[in-house]
């Protein structure tokens, strides 16, 4: 099946098509040319999809399920999923000309004016993503994100031949929170978070769901032993689509800060710079990790 699903303003796809490669899940993720591909699993039904760009400002969709028709249910997740993934709905004209009364900003935003905020296809594995990431670089943590994969994940039903390096789905909370995950190469603290987050959302299948706030969805997530701060607000960012989150201990933030201003704050005076740019510090976090490199 094909959609064209429409966005309104600029896009800029080569930077949301780079931060999708350098993150690329093996088996899961492909980025090949324009477009980026991966496996799902919804409702039952396992299949592929790809995104590219397509005519005028709209994203080109095309997806298919395991040898099964697809329910206009699942029709529906998937436009969800792909509109929140690919920050459709973002009024960046807006958010713009909000942001750009901060100088510090300014040369940000006119460089990158289609600049958007990448989301996640699912919530618990956006949330497993950020704990592998806890304190490694962005190529470990998804090294271990491919062997989780390969090993917890599920063989992929009917492979797609257009997308040969999609293999797996990923694992579910039910396979995660009993795996001996410190096998695939981790501290066992790190492996009894990423079990205790599998377990919390069995015992409460709505822990990732957007809540009322920012901080009713931070506050919810810091109740997970060996979730902190930064985890806290990157799942709500990239997953709740809180646009007021801000990790502000991230360490390319920091640097990010340090290069644009000639001095490296540390997290509490960023946070306190960061007041300035309510309530979009998530689009502002973002503008300095690509200036960031």
């Amino acid at each position: 099946m094909r959609l064209l699903l429409p966005y309104a303003g600029p896009y800029d796809w080569q930077a949301m098509l780079g931060f999708l490669a350098r993150r690329a899940i093996a088996g899961l993720e492909v980025v090949q040319g324009e477009a980026y591909a991966r496996s799902f699993e919804l409702d039952g039904q396992s299949g592929t999809l790809s995104v590219r760009p397509g005519p005028g400002e709209q994203l080109d969709v095309r997806f298919q399920s395991a040898g099964q028709d697809l329910s206009p249910q699942l029709i529906g997740q998937v436009v969800m999923r792909v509109r929140r993934q690919f920050d459709l709905d973002a009024d960046l004209q807006r958010i713009a000309r909000e942001l750009a009364g901060d100088e510090l900003l300014q040369p940000l935003l006119r460089s990158r004016p289609g600049l958007r905020v990448p989301g996640a296809w699912d919530g618990f594995e956006l949330a497993i993503r950020a704990v592998l990431g806890q304190q490694i670089t962005v190529q470990g943590a998804i090294d271990l994100a491919g062997r989780l994969v390969a090993l917890h994940g599920r063989p992929l039903a009917c492979g797609d031949p257009l997308w040969p390096g999609l293999s797996h789905v990923f694992a579910t909370p039910t396979a995660l929170a009993s795996a001996d995950l410190a096998a695939l190469g981790m501290p066992r603290s790190r492996a009894r978070t990423l079990s205790g987050v599998a377990q919390a959302l069995l015992d409460d299948p709505l822990l990732l769901e957007p809540k009322g706030s920012l901080q009713q969805g931070v506050q919810g997530l810091l109740q997970l032993s060996g979730i902190g701060d930064w985890t806290a607000h990157y799942i709500a960012l990239r997953h709740m689509r809180e646009m007021d989150a801000f990790p502000a201990a991230d360490v390319g933030l920091l640097n990010a800060m340090a290069t644009l201003q000639g001095q490296r704050p540390n997290a509490r005076q960023l946070l306190a710079r960061a007041e300035a740019w309510r309530p979009w510090r998530g689009y502002a976090a973002q503008h300095l990790w690509a200036a960031g490199g």
